[in-house]
């Protein structure tokens, strides 16, 4: 096949799917988890750091160092085989290692984490996770007796997994070490591959319900935020019919409210989107698990209902009241908009009807101060022609003053008539201005 008839990202995409696989464990095995988050704006991360992280700890250990391109890693650091992830918001660490500690979940089975490294984390820990894998007893209540002793009774979750291949157990609480603890009995016929994939799902299940779980901090301070906006918001819109206030006034109150809850919702938007991302995969991981129920304990299933979904449904009520709040205000806002448009409409149509009066008396003015006109450039013509046909009129015997009378009426009406027509010739102008172009 021609290079040239392939899609240039056809082969990154497959590959996609095939680069990060679950990993291979055989019982019995320790496996240690760990997840980072930046505390603000993960998304945008310097990733560079991340990797850095990650060079760090394979340097420590004497392993393979990671390419730095790669949003992926596996390799075998001593007696543990090592898998880092990135993630969107997040990176994750997974050390599996053969064999269990003396003592159930002893801490030191975290060593190759150094507390000194995990300090030096670009990001703050969001997830710390210790599974132990052992065969499972002839006598399952023998693996039940033991995780009494591991876990706290009022939490505990143990269940049949993958058609009653596997048990496992846990309690979704932090020990004295800042670890969470989960147990997983299989099987003796369970492959490698299964196992993997079970210990895997229960550690992207503790990460992605603590990821989301993010979202509940966030939506209580906007809870706590939007009570101290709602009743400026309330008053606002029911006091929309008090026509003693201007509309003008009114609408500038409300955009300031409106400014506040569009900047809450621009500052919540990812975390609460991101909220509902992770739940989603909450759930998947732990359909994809298909437990039973195992000699009447708690499912996953029961304590996620219990425990998780009312977090995950206080995120959503937060969100849809912001949405609902915002949306009363455009609602009200363009309720006023209406009222400030329809009032500027009356107010112009006032200003035109002023207009119209003040045309109107400009007018008559006009009209007077032309009449006025006609008679003072009459009276100067008479005087002029007076003086300049005196002389005449002495030849024929008249007087003065019967010249002056005789002048005056013919003066007056050419004075009328020239002013008359020079009036027209601006009116035809101003009705053509491009008659003199």
């Amino acid at each position: 096949m021609s290079p040239e008839t392939e899609h240039p990202l056809r082969y990154a995409l497959v590959n996609e799917l095939h680069a990060r696989p679950s990993p291979r464990l055989s019982a019995p095995a320790t496996c240690v988890f760990v997840a980072f988050k930046e505390p603000r704006d993960a998304a945008n991360r310097d990733r560079k750091a991340d990797m850095a992280h990650l060079t760090e700890l394979t340097d420590r250990h004497g392993g393979p160092r990671p390419d730095p391109e790669d949003s992926h890693y596996q390799g075998r650091l001593g007696r543990h085989d090592l898998k880092w992830e990135s993630h969107t918001e997040f990176v994750t660490y997974m050390a599996m290692t053969p064999g269990l500690p003396i003592r159930p979940f002893d801490p030191s089975a975290a060593a190759i984490f150094p507390e000194e490294w995990q300090q030096h984390a670009p990001g703050k820990r969001v997830a710390a996770v210790i599974v132990q894998i052992d065969i499972l007893p002839e006598d399952p209540q023998e693996a039940l007796d033991r995780i009494g002793d591991w876990f706290a009774r009022d939490s505990l979750t143990a269940v049949w997994v993958l058609e009653e291949a596997a048990m496992i157990a846990g309690d979704f609480r932090i020990d004295s070490d800042g670890w969470m603890r989960f147990s997983v009995f299989v099987r003796p016929d369970v492959g490698e591959g299964r196992i993997g994939r079970i210990v895997h799902r229960l550690v992207e299940l503790e990460t992605y319900r603590a990821m989301s779980m993010l979202g509940l901090g966030r939506a209580r301070s906007l809870s706590r935020r939007l009570n101290e906006l709602e009743p400026g918001l309330t008053a606002i819109v029911d006091g929309m019919s008090d026509d003693g206030r201007p509309a003008d006034e009114v609408l500038q109150e409300l955009l300031a409210v409106s400014i506040e809850l569009e900047t809450e919702a621009v500052q919540h938007s990812f975390r609460f989107g991101a909220t509902s991302a992770y739940e989603a995969i909450v759930m998947d991981r732990i359909n994809a698990l298909r437990e039973t129920r195992l000699s009447g304990r708690q499912m996953l299933t029961e304590f996620m209902r219990r425990r998780y979904r009312p977090a995950m449904r206080t995120v959503k009520s937060a969100e849809e009241r912001l949405r609902s709040m915002i949306e009363r205000a455009n609602r009200a806002a363009e309720l006023l908009r209406t009222r400030v448009d329809v009032e500027r409409s009356a107010q112009n149509q006032m200003l035109l009807e002023r207009m119209d009066r003040r045309a109107d008396l400009q007018l008559r003015l006009q009209h007077t101060v032309e009449g006025l006109s006609v008679v003072a450039i009459s009276y100067y013509a008479v005087g002029l022609l007076s003086y300049a046909l005196y002389p005449l009129a002495q030849g024929i015997g008249l007087g003065k003053p019967y010249l002056t009378a005789a002048l005056t009426p013919i003066t007056v009406l050419a004075v009328w008539w020239s002013m008359r027509r020079i009036k027209q010739r601006l009116h035809h102008s101003h009705d053509r201005p491009d008659a003199e172009l």
